[in-house]
């Protein structure tokens, strides 16, 4: 994708609000539970009912992230998959998938390490729509995020339960794509999700912020995903997909797996914003 495109995700997400759906955003740790099945792995989940999909950039000291992400960086490490690494998986997806969004995932020093400016650019060849960068708060944003606005790529904010006015004004300057609401304190996989607590934050986002927002942290279960569907228009899992992963040795299985679950994931997402009671018809 160039910079003259209209970026997939800003697409993908006005097609998903013509048709009332809300979009699945699986997270995979590129590399993990194996290089070689990373790119079978988004086409499963893209098969399944993903609507974008979120690749994690293996990093060592992957702050905000629990046990589960961890190990699967650190198995992504052992097997040699760096950035370089990520954007070639990236772009061996799009031989086969020209529209579906990829968002990578990651922390602000490998980027660095890599040259931001480079490392936008490549992103883009590649393929790939935006970055979400943990450690890389709208504070703090203003270079990458003009880096990658050139290249095409939008970059995605998180946002907390704890995030200010103050801050939400300053993600409304320079966020694209989507926000990212981070539905728990703490580190992802740590909990499980309250859905009762989301309608007041998921408004109070929409009313600064003039983009789609996304719900991750805490949502395991198909009947989780969707009520957060109900109020959200988009619904991010992470770590329970990627700990069904992680014993598993073959692509084969690692796909079977991966599609049975986004598939319950997404029909109960699709049930739940047609209007029909989930607890009724199951």
């Amino acid at each position: 994708m160039t910079g003259g495109m209209t970026n997939r995700i800003d697409q993908r997400f006005q097609a998903l609000k013509e048709a009332n759906r809300a979009a699945l955003v699986p997270y995979i740790t590129a590399g993990h539970p194996h290089p070689d099945a990373t790119v079978a792995l988004l086409h499963a989940a893209v098969s399944a009912g993903a609507d974008v999909v979120e690749l994690g950039m293996p990093f060592s000291d992957v702050m905000a992230d629990g046990p589960v992400i961890q190990r699967a960086c650190e198995r992504a490490l052992e097997h040699g998959v760096g950035l370089q690494e990520v954007l070639t998986l990236v772009a061996q997806f799009r031989q086969h998938d020209a529209t579906t969004p990829v968002v990578l995932m990651g922390y602000t020093n490998p980027i660095e390490r890599y040259g931001a400016t480079r490392f936008a650019e490549d992103a883009a060849q590649a393929g790939v729509d935006g970055l979400l960068i943990v450690d890389c708060p709208a504070d703090e944003a203003r270079d990458l995020q003009g880096e990658l606005a050139n290249a095409g790529l939008h970059q995605i904010f998180l946002v907390a339960p704890t995030t200010n006015d103050a801050r939400l004004a300053r993600a409304s300057e320079l966020a694209g794509g989507f926000v990212y609401y981070v539905s728990l304190t703490g580190v992802t996989g740590a909990a499980t999700l309250n859905t009762d607590a989301l309608a007041p934050m998921v408004e109070r986002i929409r009313g600064r912020i003039d983009l789609p927002v996304a719900v991750g942290f805490g949502i395991r279960e198909p009947e989780q995903a969707a009520r957060v569907a109900e109020l959200a228009d988009a619904v991010v899992i992470g770590s329970a997909l990627v700990s069904k992963l992680h014993d598993i040795d073959t692509v084969d299985e690692a796909c079977a797996t991966a599609s049975a679950y986004l598939s319950k994931v997404r029909a109960a997402m699709d049930e739940a914003r047609a209007g029909v009671d989930l607890a009724a018809s199951g």
